[in-house]
């Protein structure tokens, strides 16, 4: 197991020094102690590290994303519809779903599109975070 210092994990993962030690105070990184009580980072836990960022380790060839499947969420608030329209400005993307007969518009990252592969037609579903809700009633 090659170990690293903080400085040049911190390298490798394309962060700073402090926010390194930082993470490593709040236990975030696994590290390994000399005798002289200065921390080393094992190769494993950069990998660990990078693969969590979403980046191949350094050496290896990346392997292409798996398709993503939700297969559990906490949150409640849910609405489950049709990609009715995208439209894509920019680093933008404005989706619009189709629930039933309603329409619910969000605007999320051109990335997220295609991350998601979201396409017209494709199931999706629509978590609402929020912390506050309106309610309105008509007059008539």
């Amino acid at each position: 197991m090659a170990l690293l210092t903080v400085r040049a994990a911190a390298t490798r993962l394309g962060v700073s020094y402090s926010a390194l030690k930082q993470w490593i105070y709040k236990g975030t990184v696994r590290t390994v102690r000399t005798g002289g009580g200065h921390h080393r980072v094992a190769e494993t836990e950069i990998d660990r590290l990078l693969a969590a960022q979403g980046r191949a380790p350094r050496g290896r060839p990346r392997r292409r994303a798996a398709t993503a499947m939700l297969v559990a969420i906490s949150g409640r608030n849910q609405l489950r519809g049709l990609v009715e329209e995208i439209r894509t400005d920019g680093l933008l993307a404005q989706v619009r779903l189709r629930i039933g007969d309603q329409r619910l518009t969000a605007i999320i990252t051109r990335d997220a599109i295609d991350e998601l592969k979201l396409r017209r037609g494709d199931e999706a579903l629509a978590i609402i975070k929020s912390t506050e809700v309106m309610i309105a009633k008509s007059n008539g």
